[in-house]
């Protein structure tokens, strides 16, 4: 089990006390893999990278500690989980992309085929003209119009 403490502060930033007392504030919580095991691997380090402490997976945490990193991490990590593909206005790049996502409807801008990267057999990761990267966990997920859609892109 860890022998640490998180609370927030005053201005909402994480506590960490470890097991002798020592208190720093304003530590980060950093995935080491978020797409791939978004609930394992998490270093809390403090603000000029000294990790303080390591967690092999959240359910291991205590409640209070376990919501506070889950708070903390989805503050942090936004990557909108595609769940359909609505229209693309063109299959040439670049193209405008409208998507049905786990936090709503969103429209981006696709710069090139470039922007849409393979991580796994069944997983995407596409990068808008923003920055804002979507997820695409599992294609066979998705609906057969939004396959095919996605499908003149790969």
């Amino acid at each position: 089990m860890h022998d640490f403490q998180l609370t927030r502060n005053a201005f909402g930033k994480l506590v960490f006390t470890g097991s002798g007392g020592e208190v720093h504030e304003g530590v980060i919580p950093v995935h080491a893999f978020p797409i791939s095991a978004p609930h394992e691997g998490i270093s809390l380090v403090t603000s000029d990278g000294h990790e303080l402490a390591w967690i092999e997976r959240l359910s291991d945490l205590p409640d209070a500690s376990r919501v506070l990193l889950q708070e903390e991490l989805a503050s942090r990590e936004f990557i909108p989980e595609v769940q359909r593909i609505r229209h693309v206005s063109s299959f040439a790049t670049p193209s405008s992309w409208q998507v049905e996502t786990d936090r709503g409807e969103a429209t981006f801008i696709l710069k090139g085929e470039d922007d849409i990267r393979r991580l796994s057999h069944s997983t995407l990761l596409i990068a808008d003209s923003n920055g804002i990267h979507f997820l695409i966990r599992d294609i066979q997920a998705l609906d057969n119009a939004s396959r095919k859609l996605l499908d003149r892109f790969l």
